[in-house]
């Protein structure tokens, strides 16, 4: 982990596409703004652990119990406009 110190208005680049600038300091909390391209991701630490966690339970629920696709209403119209 690299560890840096910052002050307000200082920023730190990630590669050429990404700053992350302090934009205020006070008691106990640090607001930090993001520059990056729209194709990158940015989640807060304990959403992206939700989003991973709730992946990982969907996955596993799709394993244990298979579901019966063709019983969903897209695969019946897809099955209608066949036969039409």
């Amino acid at each position: 982990m690299l560890i840096l110190t910052r002050k307000i208005d200082e920023e730190i680049k990630i590669d050429s596409d990404i700053t992350i600038k302090v934009l205020s300091i006070s008691e106990g909390q640090v607001k930090i703004g993001i520059s990056a391209p729209d194709k990158v991701t940015i989640l807060r630490g304990e959403i992206y652990q939700n989003v991973k966690q709730e992946t990982i339970e969907a996955v596993q629920k799709s394993i244990d119990k298979p579901r019966d696709l063709t019983k969903l209403k897209v695969n019946n119209i897809r099955k209608l406009n066949n036969e039409a």
